[in-house]
């Protein structure tokens, strides 16, 4: 499933300051995504906001070229265009997604050991290179590579046959807590 990867970039944050976030505590920011596809001349472009709610879940919202959001929370996965659900996928009825959410929330609190079981984690520098243990047909990911300084700045998501994503974090902070609209997303997707 192509949401592997939007999970594994929320866990970067930490990649290169494993006590970045404390339970509860939020990373904010924007994103610009291109999707370079094979025989297409131009990328596809998406820009939006992200919120990591540590311990709680992921909010990715895309603003441009539409309104979309996808929410994680342990519970499962709700995806939204503006303001109506469109997919909703329970972590009770398909168990891969517990174990992604435990990923993520596992690297964001600085526990390898949750990305390792999955990936190979090489560092050069300012370079982390994931690279899938065992491959899987459903979500065809050669390697995953991050420009990190304190925070992710780049992601680049590559794939055999030569696509890949690009991805560009800016206006990053951590600190504070969910807003009250921001929990009410993530209890709604937990529902």
């Amino acid at each position: 499933m192509r949401f592997l990867a939007l999970f594994l970039l929320m866990a970067f944050p930490a990649l290169a300051d494993p006590a970045a976030l404390k339970d509860g505590e939020v990373l904010r920011g924007r994103f610009v995504q291109e999707r370079h596809l094979n025989g297409f001349s131009q990328p596809a472009r998406s820009e939006g906001t992200f919120v990591v709610v540590a311990g709680a879940g992921l909010i990715w919202r895309a603003e441009m070229p539409f309104a979309m959001s996808t929410v994680i929370t342990p519970a499962g996965l709700v995806q939204s265009v503006g303001r109506t659900e469109t997919l909703r996928l329970q972590s009770t009825r398909m168990p891969f997604l517990s174990r992604l959410y435990a990923m993520m929330s596992g690297a964001v609190a600085g526990d390898w050991s949750a990305l390792e079981e999955d990936f190979t984690v090489s560092r050069a520098g300012a370079k982390v290179t994931l690279k899938p243990r065992r491959p899987d047909p459903s979500q065809p990911i050669q390697a995953i590579v991050a420009k990190v300084n304190r925070l992710v700045e780049e992601v680049d998501i590559l794939r055999p046959e030569g696509d890949f994503d690009h991805l560009v974090f800016s206006e990053q902070k951590i600190g504070g807590t969910a807003t009250p609209e921001e929990a009410a997303v993530l209890g709604k997707a937990g529902k």
